[in-house]
């Protein structure tokens, strides 16, 4: 079995795996979504669409979106853990990096999802104030 984890292994590294996406996830969204990166980030944007080179505009598209931006964030992740999956070397460099990939944009999906559901109640909160301060005034008067 030259070259494969053996099972015991193979749970580590999985456990590894949804582990090291954590961090991944958090970084992506930092710099594709959080305010303290929207300055560069809306630089980013507008160089992405007034480049006359393809190359250029991709390079800067990748600061705008948190999947391709991602990629870069989980290969400085390698190569700095040297976390392969089911593989040494190369073959699992390349099989832990869309892994990772995926798994960290998973959890970004669910991240917005959430932060979605938070936004929604709050303003449904705020409805429902405007609403029963509105009520109380009829009362009043």
């Amino acid at each position: 079995m030259s070259g494969t984890l053996m099972a015991g292994d193979l749970a580590a590294r999985t456990l590894a795996l949804f582990l090291l996406a954590l961090p991944i996830a958090c970084v992506s969204w930092t710099v594709t979504h959080e305010e303290v990166f929207r300055e560069p980030r809306e630089w980013c944007a507008r160089r992405s669409e007034a480049c006359r080179h393809l190359p250029a505009r991709k390079l800067f598209y990748l600061f705008t979106c948190e999947y391709c931006f991602s990629h870069y964030v989980t290969a400085f992740f390698l190569a700095i853990t040297g976390f392969t999956l089911l593989f040494d070397g190369w073959r699992g460099f390349l099989i832990a990096g869309f892994a990772l990939v995926w798994i960290a944009n998973f959890y970004m999906a669910l991240f917005n999802r959430l932060r979605q559901d938070i936004k929604l109640e709050v303003t449904e909160i705020a409805v429902e104030k405007q609403n029963v301060d509105v009520s109380e005034k009829q009362t009043h008067t």
